[in-house]
């Protein structure tokens, strides 16, 4: 624990990049940069609604 601890950033990065590697190599270039596109979207979209309590407000309704 106390490695991973030392180097948790180098670690993630490799991880990261593993993973991208695996997803150009599987998929090829486009379809990993839409895969990319969509994971970020997902992101903002999902921030956006934390963000504003868009799902609070909206089950609170059937509360």
């Amino acid at each position: 624990m106390e490695i991973f601890e030392k180097y948790k950033y180098p670690i993630i990065g490799g991880g990261a990049a593993f993973f991208l590697a695996l997803l150009l190599v599987t998929f090829g270039f486009f379809k990993t940069l839409f895969i990319l596109v969509l994971v970020a979207a997902g992101s903002f979209a999902g921030y956006f609604v934390q963000e504003t309590g868009l799902v609070d407000r909206f089950l609170e309704n059937f509360k």
